[in-house]
């Protein structure tokens, strides 16, 4: 990579460090981060296709309580460096690159942790200079606090933009076909497994009809994703113009527990 791109890369994984707590423009997921990364390097095709599968993974990761989901920002910013370094953009490469995001996501955890046990330290700082009202010294925290997410993100960027591209690119050459064959196979398992766990979130009798519709329209090779895209948003608006309709709730109805959808309402008399 030229010294351009690597002070773009670094840039890139700085701001999605700190957009993984900001979440305002959203720079941290792998569709974005990636078709940067892959922009930045003159690969954007090749980057678009990693971030697409890797926001597939990510559809189902969420923080609940205390339990943090994997971070997705270092995932996407590290396989995307690996990627360009293998010089491989077949779908072979960019498999083994969203293979070898997972173990970097849950990495990133550890990195997550030492960061934010830091920032408890600046949260007391914080409280004691707004005991004394010192309202600099809050902003100064506040923004050192977000300064160590980016660079959690943009330290480890640096660190693997610096292996040299032959170490890379012979470390995955080294790889027997199996292997990577296997990372290919379990990474669009992985995928899958990612929008499975969104579906199993969204699941509900009023959705299925749709998930059903969509999954025997995807079989039809000639439809495109354009097509797909405007089936799936003339679906919707009938759904919103039936929403307002009302449905069977008017009447209160002999099925008792009628919520006014009116698929669910459809679906009740089965």
């Amino acid at each position: 990579m030229s010294i351009i791109a690597i002070v773009l890369v670094v840039i890139i994984a700085f701001f999605a460090g700190m957009e993984g707590i900001l979440d305002q423009f959203q720079i941290h997921q792998p569709l974005v981060s990636a078709t940067l990364i892959g922009m930045a390097t003159g690969h954007l095709t090749a980057g678009i296709m990693l971030g697409g599968s890797l926001q597939m993974i990510a559809l189902g990761w969420a923080n609940i309580g205390a339990a943090v989901a994997p971070d997705i920002a270092l995932a996407s910013v590290a396989s995307a460096i690996i990627m360009v370094k293998s010089d491989n953009f077949t779908s072979t490469g960019i498999g083994v690159a969203v293979a070898s995001a997972i173990p970097l996501a849950v990495a990133g955890l550890f990195l997550t942790m030492i960061v934010r046990t830091i920032a408890v330290g600046l949260t007391h700082g914080a409280d004691a200079a707004a005991k004394e009202g010192k309202y600099q010294t809050i902003e100064r925290l506040h923004l050192f606090g977000l300064l160590l997410q980016g660079l959690r993100i943009a330290i480890p960027a640096g660190l693997l933009i610096a292996i040299p591209a032959a170490a890379v690119q012979s470390a995955l050459g080294a790889m027997p076909d199996w292997l990577t064959g296997g990372m290919t196979i379990g990474g669009g398992m992985v995928v899958a497994v990612g929008y499975a766990m969104v579906i199993n979130m969204m699941a509900t009798r009023e959705v299925w009809p749709f998930f059903a519709i969509g999954f025997a329209l995807a079989a039809v090779s000639e439809l495109t994703l354009i097509a797909l895209g405007a089936i799936g948003l003339a679906l919707a608006l009938i759904y919103i113009n039936l929403s307002k309709m009302g449905g069977n709730s008017g009447g209160g109805g002999s099925n008792g527990g009628d919520s006014g959808d009116p698929v669910g309402s459809i679906l009740n008399q089965y």
